[in-house]
C-alpha cells in the first residue's frame, strides 16, 4: 500500500499508473483495429468482440489493481447476487462525478457484460481512448442544444434514429448500455436551476432508456438500478488520485421492465411515454429517499 505518501505525490504516481495501464492495453486494442474493418465475416465479427472486450476487461483489472494499492477505500456495495454474463441489461444510475464510471467498471466488471455508454461524437478525437470507445462498439452520438433543436426539430429525429441503429447492432451479443438519465453530473447550481423536485438528484430523462428498449425489444428485460454515494463529498477525479476518497456505497436494484414497455414507440404512443415517465418518476423518488438513508446511516463527513 501507497497511501503513506503524501497526497500530491500519491496523485502524481497513481495518475501515471493509470496512465501506464491504459497505454499498455490500448496497444492491442489498436494493433487488432484493423481487422474490425478487414473481415466482414460475422462469426469473425463476434470473435473479434469478443477479444476485445476480454481486452478492455483486463484493463479494468490492472485499473482496480492500482485503485488497491494506491487507496484506502471502504466499498460498501450490495445488490449483485444473481447477475449473469450473458444476459442483456440496461444499467441507470446517478451521476455525481467523473469517479462514477471508475467505480461502476469496477463494481461490474466480470459481473455483467461490458459496460457501455453513449458518447459524444467530438470525443472520438480523444488521444487513445477515442479509438479504444469505437473498436468496442461504443455507441457514438451528436448532441444538440436545446436552443439548436428548436431551430432544427429535424436533428432530434436524427439522433433518435441514430441510437435506434447503434442499439441494433447489439441484438446478437449481450451487452450492458448505461444511462445516467440525469444527463450530466449533479451539481447545486444545475438542481436550483431545474427546480429539482428531487433532493439529491437532477429531473431524469427518459428519452435514450425508451429508445434502448424499442431498439433491443427481444432481449432486454432487466433495469439495473443503480445508487452511488461519497458519503464524504462529491469527489473530483483528482481526489481519487490523490486518495481522499475513503468510502463508496453503491447499491443495486434488479428491476424487471414491464413487459409493456417492450418495443414501443416513445415518439408517436403518447401514453407509453406517460407510463414509462411515471415509472422512473417512481424509481426516482425511491433513490432520492434511499440516498438520504444511507446518508444519514453513513454519519457526518469527514474533512478532507
Amino acid at each position: 500500500m501507497l497511501t503513506f505518501l503524501p497526497a500530491p505525490l500519491l496523485g502524481v504516481l497513481s495518475l501515471l499508473l493509470f496512465t501506464l495501464n491504459t497505454i499498455l492495453w490500448c496497444m492491442p486494442l489498436y494493433l487488432l483495429l484493423p481487422l474490425k474493418l478487414a473481415v466482414p465475416n460475422r462469426r469473425w465479427r463476434e470473435f473479434y468482440a469478443r477479444l476485445m472486450v476480454r481486452i478492455a476487461e483486463t484493463w479494468i483489472d490492472g485499473n482496480n489493481l492500482i485503485m488497491n494499492l494506491t487507496q484506502r477505500i471502504e466499498w460498501d456495495v450490495q445488490g449483485l447476487d444473481g447477475l449473469q454474463r450473458d444476459a442483456w441489461y440496461l444499467v441507470s444510475s446517478n451521476h455525481q462525478s467523473w469517479v462514477d464510471i471508475v467505480a461502476l467498471q469496477r463494481v461490474f466488471n466480470h459481473r455483467i457484460p461490458f459496460l457501455k455508454f453513449f458518447i459524444k461524437q467530438e470525443l472520438i478525437w480523444v488521444p487513445l481512448l477515442g479509438g479504444v470507445w469505437w473498436a468496442l462498439d461504443f455507441p457514438f452520438m451528436k448532441r444538440h442544444s436545446a436552443a439548436y433543436l428548436a431551430k432544427h426539430p429535424e436533428a432530434k429525429e436524427q439522433d433518435q434514429e441514430t441510437t435506434r441503429r447503434m442499439c441494433a447492432r447489439f441484438r446478437d451479443t449481450p451487452i450492458t448500455l448505461l444511462n445516467f438519465l440525469e444527463g450530466t453530473r449533479f451539481q447545486p447550481t444545475k438542481h436550483t436551476r431545474q427546480q429539482s423536485s428531487y433532493r439529491h438528484l437532477l429531473r431524469p430523462k427518459t428519452g435514450g432508456l425508451a429508445f434502448a428498449l424499442e431498439a433491443l425489444a427481444e432481449r432486454i428485460r432487466v433495469l439495473l438500478d443503480v445508487t452511488i454515494i461519497y458519503p464524504d463529498g462529491r469527489p473530483s477525479f483528482w481526489d481519487l488520485m490523490s486518495g481522499r476518497v475513503r468510502r463508496v456505497i453503491v447499491r443495486v436494484r434488479q428491476l424487471t421492465i414491464p413487459p409493456e414497455f417492450i418495443g414501443r414507440d416513445y415518439r408517436s404512443d403518447t401514453k407509453f411515454r406517460i407510463a414509462i415517465h411515471r415509472w422512473i418518476g417512481q424509481i426516482w423518488t425511491d433513490k432520492d429517499a434511499l440516498i438520504e438513508q444511507l446518508l444519514s446511516d453513513a454519519g457526518p463527513t469527514t474533512t478532507r
